[in-house]
């Protein structure tokens, strides 16, 4: 199927229109990662939905990690809904509603000549891979841990003191422990390495499939 072009437009100001890219999705949320990002408006979650095209489905939306769901014409989407022209997507119960219009169509969809990684900008031709790691935000986090609480033995003989120092430091630990960073590395061909970091591992994955289809290569492959 050929990709259609394609945009949203805020009903509520029809002035305000994205457009949408047959190789790169778009993320919608309140996170300034996302490549919709609607911080004023209410009812809109960090992650909420992403728009991607589909070459078997055509135009789809796709719930992401919203809290009060993603509904395309009044019926709540609960992984991907294929869209047709003129069709209204409510982020949340309070949220924004999105017109999907179709604005012609095209033989076939071309990759585009440059790609942003961060704020800078290559030549797809110059790409020659792109993954997707993910990295402890605190890699030290366990040996400052470990430090505290053989610290905290000196406290032993005070209970009142040593109870509550070292359930803090496991909740420290468990808490700093799990947070990551999710880092896109985009490889060059002469060699050079560009990096990203994306606090959520869905945005990053959707940036390096989005890379992978512009340079001829299926989203998961290695």
């Amino acid at each position: 199927m050929n990709a259609a072009q394609a945009r949203l437009v805020l009903a509520g100001d029809r002035r305000k229109a994205a457009p949408l890219d047959p190789v790169e999705p778009l993320t919608i949320g309140r996170a300034s990662s996302n490549r919709l990002c609607l911080a004023s408006l209410e009812g809109v979650s960090d992650h909420h939905a992403v728009v991607r095209f589909s070459r078997s489905q055509g135009w789809l939306v796709c719930e992401w990690q919203s809290s009060d769901g993603t509904f395309l014409e009044g019926q709540r989407v609960r992984q991907c809904r294929r869209l047709d022209d003129g069709d209204e997507i409510r982020l949340g119960l309070v949220g924004p509603v999105l017109v999907f219009e179709l604005t012609g169509t095209s033989p076939a969809a071309a990759p585009p000549s440059s790609i942003a990684v961060g704020e800078q900008s290559v030549a797809v031709i110059e790409i020659r891979s792109v993954g997707v790691q993910s990295l402890p935000q605190h890699p030290h986090i366990f040996s400052w841990w470990l430090l505290l609480c053989l610290g905290g033995l000196l406290l032993l003989p005070f209970p009142l003191l040593f109870w509550p120092l070292q359930v803090g430091a496991l909740a420290g630990w468990l808490l700093l422990g799990s947070r990551k960073q999710h880092q896109l590395t985009v490889v060059l061909r002469d060699g050079r390495a560009l990096r990203h970091a994306f606090a959520n591992r869905r945005t990053a994955l959707a940036h390096r499939n989005g890379i992978r289809k512009a340079i001829g290569l299926e989203p998961n492959q290695p």
